[in-house]
């Protein structure tokens, strides 16, 4: 029997939030939906002495000299399967193993929230340091949103930025404070006068990328960005550089419910292509983003007769933020069947896959 974990109080860490175990091995906490024993992650970074990548940019240097290298695409995924298994939870509704960690794994956490806390308080470290805090205020000035709104992760996170080259990465906490910042930024990057600027303005964005996917284009792609308006850049006057800023959206405490213990059966039935319309957007801007859609058509490679679909749910994060109530959109992706305590549904799901990029969703009409 399942042990039940109905308290959302139970639930300590959320979207963002950072694990290191013993083997200094940094995960970043997935979503909302864990099982009892543990949390379902990301692997970010390991340590030089256990993995190192033959990528240039997964290089980090950490404090005292201790140097990290960043997992990029399935690196992580593979690097656990194959050398740290025991870094894995049973996701009981799918039946199979996550990359995740047991509660009596985790040797430390790291918070978005009390790290730019602490960041406040200091006086600027360097550029980096000081165009965090710039852009913080910019931001906190326009919207009437407090420094508490908000958190930094990635390299900021764990201290070993590159005052030179690092990016901004901030979290935003909360719907209603998402949408101020969105509605800012909106305006800022329409401003000439303004520092930020969005970072998919310019085509050129992507030069120099292979592109992978087969159903979606550059140019549909770079659309979509830009309106999410999430991704931008600041022209730092100071030190003279243009700093990539992003602010990922995570949910407050108070808007996070415990899905997991209601949840039965979650069955793959093959691929589907559909064309639908968006009825609720309320959970697009987190991960996974939640799409619940009304089906317009459907087509599947699966015998078993489906008609409709209910959520398109995208762990994908080009998917994020991707369509807005009440706009048609078509979908590629797995079909699978859901099954709860109180209800059985469809749903198509984007997420790291064999069929990776033959996954889409995208406006019908542009």
């Amino acid at each position: 029997m399942r042990t039940s974990f109905r308290s959302t109080a139970a639930l300590k860490l959320r979207d963002r939030d950072a694990i290191i175990t013993s083997m200094g091995i940094i995960f970043r906490v997935y979503g909302y939906l864990h099982p009892p024993e543990g949390y379902v992650c990301d692997v970010e970074y390991a340590p030089s002495n256990i993995f190192q990548s033959a990528i240039p940019k997964a290089f980090r240097r950490g404090v005292s000299d201790k140097t990290y290298y960043k997992f990029f695409e399935d690196e992580g995924l593979r690097f656990i399967r194959q050398k740290y298994p025991q870094y894995q939870v049973f996701h009981e509704p799918l039946q199979k193993k996550i990359v995740g960690v047991k509660k009596n794994q985790i040797k430390e956490t790291r918070k978005p929230e009390r790290k730019l806390q602490k960041l406040v308080k200091q006086t600027p470290a360097d550029e980096l340091h000081e165009a965090l805090l710039d852009v913080l205020k910019l931001v906190t000035s326009a919207t009437g949103l407090k420094t508490e709104n908000f958190g930094v992760f990635g390299s900021l996170l764990h201290g070993f930025y590159h005052p030179r080259f690092s990016d901004l990465d901030f979290v935003v906490y909360g719907k209603p404070q998402l949408k101020k910042l969105r509605e800012y930024l909106s305006e800022a990057y329409e401003s000439a006068n303004s520092p930020l600027k969005n970072e998919f303005e310019k085509p050129n964005v992507l030069e120099g990328k292979k592109w992978r996917f087969h159903n979606y284009s550059p140019q549909e792609f770079l659309w979509h960005q830009r309106r999410k308006l999430i991704y931008g850049v600041y022209h730092d006057a100071k030190s003279g550089r243009v700093i990539k800023v992003e602010f990922e959206p995570v949910k407050e405490w108070n808007e996070i419910r415990d899905e997991y213990s209601t949840l039965r059966k979650i069955t793959r039935l093959g691929w589907a292509k559909a064309l639908v319309r968006v009825t609720d957007d309320a959970e697009a801007a987190f991960m996974p983003a939640v799409y619940t859609v009304e089906t317009l058509k459907l087509s599947t490679s699966n015998s078993a007769r489906v008609e409709n679909v209910q959520r398109v749910v995208s762990y994908v994060e080009e998917f994020r933020l991707q369509a807005f109530q009440d706009e048609t959109v078509y979908v590629e992706g797995n079909l699978e069947k859901v099954e709860t305590d109180n209800d059985v549904f469809h749903q198509i799901t984007l997420t790291r896959c064999p069929n990776y990029y033959e996954q889409t969703m995208k406006l019908a009409r542009l």
